[in-house]
């Protein structure tokens, strides 16, 4: 592995923070506390190729990979404005499609995809289903050429800015393991008999949750990505890269809360010196530090398998689980070192909270992640 400095990230580091800088935390929380969606910031990263950066370059996309867009959605959050629908809408969808979809499925979404003037939803959270994909029960039935999608989808980000939503759907049961045989479906988001519901949750986002009813909605052949019943595949290929764009947006959390605290460490002085000199204030801070910088290595590590075609699920399933870690552990020591102050809005931290100890839940739980060490790392027997 190669870690000198490389002159083209640090250039997309640099360039997408000043991006978002020109907008800044304060605009984030106008537009999630006025229902608003970021607009304008993904407009302006998405004129400067950002958004699209993974979705190859024959369709109209930046050509490279997750480091890429990892580095985009980490510098997003690191400047105050952590985006949900970069790892849902290029991360899962951009990458499911670009590596499963037919030439014409490709033809007709990646461009949308990877200039950001379209987005694409990603619906397989259902409320009885919880982290077991097996027992989806939104079903896809046959219906002459094509199919009937029913069912029910819950916790569904960003619908309502979505021009689509790609949709997993039971189509069988496999007859030697009694498990669910899986498809994806591209769904237009106004189809007839798709009705949604906004989830009132308590976490400052510029993207809304939705539970999702499916009720006969019609869904033509060409529409399917991958074969049928053969999407347990493409759907651990797409949920990679979801791993590893929340590991960077909770990395950004991090690295943000950091700025924040040693910004006001260094300024703030009591009993005649800054309070940064107390070490009962810096090594909860430097502490916090350590542990984002593991977080980002794992990050990158993980991205930089996903790119090569190795088998990036150890990896990226480990970098989440850092990150959600070390995102809350510095949001905590950065809020402490402000005191009273930490809990100011004007302060921009507890704003941040809602938003990373979600990441520790969701897209895969903390315990789930561990089951997945436990039995893949260390050999040990499954325990679900």
């Amino acid at each position: 592995m190669d870690f000198a400095p490389d002159e083209e990230l640090e250039l997309l580091h640099s360039t997408v923070a000043g991006v978002v800088g020109r907008y800044g935390h304060g605009y984030f929380v106008e537009q999630a506390r006025s229902g608003g969606s970021a607009t304008e910031l993904w407009r302006s990263l998405a004129a400067h190729g950002f958004v699209g950066v993974n979705i190859p370059a024959v369709h109209g996309g930046g050509g490279r990979g997750i480091l890429e867009l990892a580095i985009v959605e980490e510098e997003c959050a690191a400047g105050g404005c952590p985006l949900l629908m970069l790892l849902v809408s290029p991360a899962i969808c951009g990458s499911i499609i670009a590596r499963y979809g037919t030439p014409e499925q490709q033809a007709q979404w990646l461009p949308g995809l990877g200039s950001g003037e379209e987005r694409m939803a990603f619906a397989i959270t259902e409320p009885d289903a919880g982290s077991n994909s097996h027992r989806i029960s939104t079903v896809a039935t046959r219906d002459g050429s094509g199919w009937r999608l029913r069912g029910t989808k819950y916790y569904i980000s960003g619908v309502d800015d979505a021009d689509r939503v790609l949709v997993v759907a039971r189509t069988g049961v496999d007859e030697r393991t009694g498990r669910a045989e899986l498809s994806l479906f591209v769904v237009d988001s106004d189809a007839g008999g798709l009705t949604r519901q906004r989830i009132p949750v308590e976490i400052l986002s510029t993207e809304r949750q939705f539970t999702l009813w499916f009720d006969d909605v019609r869904v033509s052949p060409d529409r399917l990505v991958g074969a049928e019943g053969g999407g347990l595949r493409p759907l651990f290929d797409g949920l990679n890269p979801e791993r590893v764009l929340s590991a960077a947006l909770l990395n950004g959390i991090g690295r943000y809360a950091l700025a924040k605290a040693a910004a006001y460490a260094n300024e703030r002085r009591v009993w005649d010196v800054p309070i940064g000199a107390h070490q009962g204030v810096a090594h909860p801070l430097a502490q916090a530090a350590v542990h984002v910088e593991l977080a980002r290595l794992m990050t990158h590590k993980a991205a930089w398998l996903y790119d090569h075609g190795a088998d990036a699920a150890e990896a990226s399933n480990m970098a989440k689980f850092a990150a959600a870690d070390a995102a809350l552990e510095a949001l905590d020591a950065a809020v402490q070192a402000h005191g009273g102050n930490g809990m100011a809005t004007e302060y921009g931290l507890s704003t941040m909270w809602g938003m990373a100890r979600l990441l520790k839940i969701a897209p895969v739980s903390r315990e789930m992640l561990l089951n997945f060490v436990a039995q893949h790392t260390l050999g040990l027997p499954r325990s679900y």
